[in-house]
């Protein structure tokens, strides 16, 4: 129940920012449209925000939270805190020089991820390299701020760092509609807004540390015991806990070479696959990775394997209906955040396309983040490392095999085979994790699985007859005006939503099956 609790502290927080996320797009959408210009803001922002996965919400947390959570658990307060600045200090260094390189040599680095436009001379080229001067820090702000959460969430303090979000939204928002109209450039003023959005993030950390006692003070450990453990969990979970976003990168750089506004249609669709991946992926990853350290502390395998569950057959009720529900409602939804100002038409036909395609491996997706705890809590990286590498090498081949098929049949967004390889190499991850795990002997599925399996399959199909009988299509949601576009998709989702429950319920799931140790 406690787990559950947690989940629902961090998925609620989600929630709120991910509405403010959606009310930032809709701002973004109205102002600047799907243009050369958001294409260079896009990949200015995308390549610290990958950073940021990678390094802070990624490889660094999953290597320092167990290694933290083993100290806790001793109870040696010195020890701990000794731990804490040392890795502060040594992340600190290491940032700076990170941040160095990336602002004077901003251009070379997005040659890396758009050599498209490197070799077309296009104008967002040099737009996309002065924004990338002022963007990269971020990486370094939103890793500190990754720290501390990290301290926090290991002492069940998940509210802020599940807020902190909140505040990127707030100040995209601010800068497209305070400062944009003021600078030569208006989409500069973006790139302003992530930064200072970073520093923001990380003071509002402080005060709940300063409450554990906790506050850093960043010293110099490379040498340190804990830090090299930490460094010999991370350097391998960079790849391991990575391999969704590097895929989402090169659908990036592979879309520099496509038609203007490929970047942007991808965008928009990931970040409506970010709406459910964030509120319940990353909450219940983020809530069951230092339950799991607990629990391989404790040498508990019985209570390890089913947590594990638990978490499993959370997801599959919530991620299957999730990922129906924004393949079949992918238009509407479209249009109704985003379809005003200069996003026409036609950017919407596009952006749900790869909507659709990345829906299908939102449950895969899901299942990474549930799934890669499991080695990362029992410090094993090698077997999460070689198959995401196995995963990363299925996505290039497949995004060049759909999209050159797309490009030879003449079909006229062939960006979407990009989002379809992101999906397929997704699901290859999670079958393999998911079998590592079995092998391994440290996860058990209890029984009622096939009864949870089925409900769940019968319940979406019905869902998606009625959302089917009830969507007027493009021409309606178009000929819309916003409120009755609002109030039309609200019903939609409520009536969705409601024919899934009571499916469900009939088909004979009950709150018994999402109970730890199911029957």
């Amino acid at each position: 129940m406690k787990l559950l609790k947690s989940t629902a502290t961090v998925g609620g927080a989600t929630i709120l920012s991910r509405v403010l996320g959606f009310l930032r797009d809709v701002v973004l959408a109205r102002a600047f449209g799907a243009s050369g210009d958001t294409d260079a803001f896009f990949l200015a922002f995308r390549i610290p925000n990958l950073m940021r996965r990678l390094f802070a919400e990624g490889s660094f947390s999953l290597a320092f939270v167990p290694v933290l959570s083993e100290l806790a658990a001793a109870d040696d307060r010195r020890a701990l805190k000794d731990f804490i600045d040392h890795v502060a200090g040594t992340l600190l260094a290491v940032l700076l020089l990170i941040t160095a390189i990336g602002v004077l040599a901003a251009p070379l680095v997005l040659a890396l991820f758009a050599p498209g436009w490197a070799l077309e001379g296009r104008p967002a080229f040099d737009l996309s390299s002065q924004m990338l001067r002022i963007t990269f820090p971020y990486i370094l702000l939103i890793s500190l701020t990754a720290l501390a959460g990290g301290i926090l969430n290991t002492f069940d303090r998940f509210l802020v760092p599940a807020l902190t979000p909140v505040l990127l939204n707030l100040s995209l928002i601010a800068a497209a509609l305070g400062l944009s109209q003021r600078l030569e450039v208006p989409v500069m003023a973006l790139a302003w807004g992530v930064l200072a959005a970073g520093v923001a993030q990380l003071l509002f950390q402080w005060p709940a540390l300063a409450r554990l006692g906790l506050v850093p003070r960043p010293r110099w450990g490379w040498r340190h015991s804990g830090v090299r453990r930490v460094l010999k969990l991370m350097i391998p979970t960079l790849v391991g806990s990575s391999a969704a976003q590097v895929n989402l990168l090169i659908d990036s750089v592979i879309a520099t070479f496509l038609v203007t506004g490929s970047v942007s249609w991808l965008y928009y669709s990931d970040r409506l696959l970010e709406f459910p991946l964030g509120v319940f992926g990353v909450a219940l990853a983020t809530v069951i990775l230092p339950n799991l350290s607990r629990k391989h502390a404790a040498q508990s395998v019985a209570a390890f394997s089913d947590t594990l569950d638990w978490a499993l057959r959370l997801a599959l009720v919530i991620t299957l209906p999730a990922a129906v529900g924004l393949a079949v409602l992918a238009v509407p939804i479209l249009t109704t955040l985003f379809q005003y100002g200069a996003f026409a038409a036609d950017d919407v036909r596009m952006a749900a396309l790869s909507l659709v395609a990345y829906a299908a491996g939102l449950p895969a997706f899901i299942g990474v983040k549930v799934l890669a705890p499991g080695f990362y809590a029992r410090q094993d990286t090698t077997t999460p490392v070689r198959i995401s590498l196995m995963a990363m090498g299925a996505n290039v081949l497949l995004n060049l095999a759909f999209v050159g098929s797309l490009v030879q049949i003449g079909f006229a967004g062939p960006h979407a085979g990009l989002a379809a390889a992101s999906a397929a190499s997704a699901w290859l991850n999670a079958a393999l994790l998911f079998r590592a795990l079995r092998r391994a002997g440290v996860y058990t599925p209890v029984t009622g699985w096939w009864r949870v399996m089925l409900a769940t399959v019968v319940a979406c199909a019905a869902m998606v007859a009625v959302l089917l009988a009830l969507d007027p299509g493009l021409d309606g949601w178009v000929g819309a005006t916003a409120t009755e576009r609002a109030v039309r998709l609200a019903a939609l989702i409520g009536a969705g939503a409601a024919c899934y429950g009571l499916v469900a319920f009939g088909a004979g799931l009950r709150p018994r099956h999402f109970a730890r140790g199911g029957h």
